[in-house]
């Protein structure tokens, strides 16, 4: 039997697509103090976390932004974005020109980052710099910030380091508690959309799975097996312990950001399943205090950044299909930890990788730094 689901495909695509449009949400919004307007310059902006960062600065509209500058290779200077502020120019990139902004979001890789970041913001007349890689998240002296839980930090350091989109997700649910109940050790499992992978990882779910369908060959150069209909057990390179550097990342991001003891113990496992957009996350806390159930969920309604959906009698739950272009982490499938008893508490976490991930969280930061003077 031959089966038709064309349909689904192009769903697919217009999905990664329509997941672009402009949103709006209830993540408090930073509330200025300053008449200052700024110079705000994207580096990468063409690329899927770089589209996001400069459609939450329009949506959002906080950041007081006088003139927005798109810096991009020259293979993309001189075309022309349509934006709020009017049609700009892309530029070619070169550190010089960054130096003339205010705040410049590195929306790049890693070695590109390190190459340039820190010349961008060196000296009293250098930009603040927010880098989305990974490439300064461990340095002790880079602030590594969720603004919602350590925005304080960025007060010391021209350069701040946006954490890894499993990271920054999981704790807008876990900080929360961790601050009511406290914190023994933490088990996280995540399932990671194509979107980790950037606007590639997508194009290759949504053309492999096609392909699949149509009965041909589907080929993988951004993944390590065809992502299509699989679960990979797999993100990133695997470490001398086992585990892999993504998984590994969500141990040490979540002690840096939340000020716990290097010896706090925090494991995961990640996983790339085939969906477009946001990720989920099975979180287990086991916590130093006696958990009631109603208190931690009374705790998340409270919580900036995070919409409790929980009922078990509608089927209301977190997914990627109602996460997916949402700035709020969705949290829901509360519940006492058997393994943990009277201590442990089990929920599940959606939340969209290239907003509250990524993008949204950069943004973030430059309004927490509106707010807190380190802009001025």
């Amino acid at each position: 039997m031959k089966f038709s689901l064309s349909a689904l495909v192009s769903a697919m695509a217009v999905s990664s697509c329509a997941a672009f449009a402009p949103i709006q949400q209830k993540t408090t919004p930073a509330s200025s103090k300053t008449s200052l307007n700024y110079s705000v310059g994207i580096v990468g902006a063409t690329g899927a976390v770089g589209k996001e960062i400069r459609q939450c600065l329009e949506t959002r509209g906080q950041l007081n932004v006088d003139k927005l500058r798109i810096f991009g290779s020259e293979r993309s200077a001189g075309s022309t974005v349509e934006t709020k502020y009017g049609d700009i120019q892309v530029e070619l990139f070169s550190e010089d020109a960054c130096r003339e902004c205010d705040v410049v979001f590195l929306a790049v890789d890693g070695d590109f980052a390190l190459k340039h970041a820190k010349n961008i913001c060196e000296g009293d007349d250098g930009a603040v710099v927010i880098d989305n890689s990974s490439a300064f998240r461990y340095e002790p002296d880079v602030p590594l910030v969720v603004p919602e839980i350590n925005g304080e930090e960025t007060k010391k350091s021209k350069l701040i380091a946006n954490p890894n989109c499993t990271t920054a997700i999981g704790l807008m649910a876990l900080w929360p508690l961790i601050q009511k109940f406290g914190v023994v050790k933490v088990l996280m499992s995540t399932y990671q959309a194509s979107s980790g992978a950037g606007q590639p990882g997508m194009d290759e779910l949504t053309s492999g799975t096609k392909a699949y369908l149509d009965g041909e060959d589907v080929k993988n150069d951004i993944f390590a097996y065809p992502l299509p209909f699989n679960v990979i057990p797999q993100i990133d390179k695997f470490q001398e312990n086992g585990y892999t550097k993504e998984e590994m990342k969500v141990t040490w991001e979540c002690r840096k950001i939340c000020g716990l003891p290097e010896d706090t113990p925090i494991s995961c496992s990640a996983v790339r399943i085939p969906t477009i957009r946001a990720h989920s996350e099975v979180i287990v806390l086991e916590a130093e205090k006696d958990v009631d159930v109603a208190v931690a969920r009374q705790v998340l309604e409270d919580a900036k950044g995070v919409k409790v959906v929980d009922d078990q009698e509608t089927l209301q739950y977190p997914m990627p299909l109602t996460a997916t272009g949402q700035y709020d982490v969705e949290v829901g499938r509360i519940r006492k930890s058997i393994a943990f008893g009277d201590k442990g508490l089990e929920f599940f976490v959606c939340g969209d990788q290239l907003l509250r991930g990524a993008a949204l969280n950069a943004v973030l930061v430059a309004e927490e730094m509106q707010e807190n003077g380190a802009l001025n």
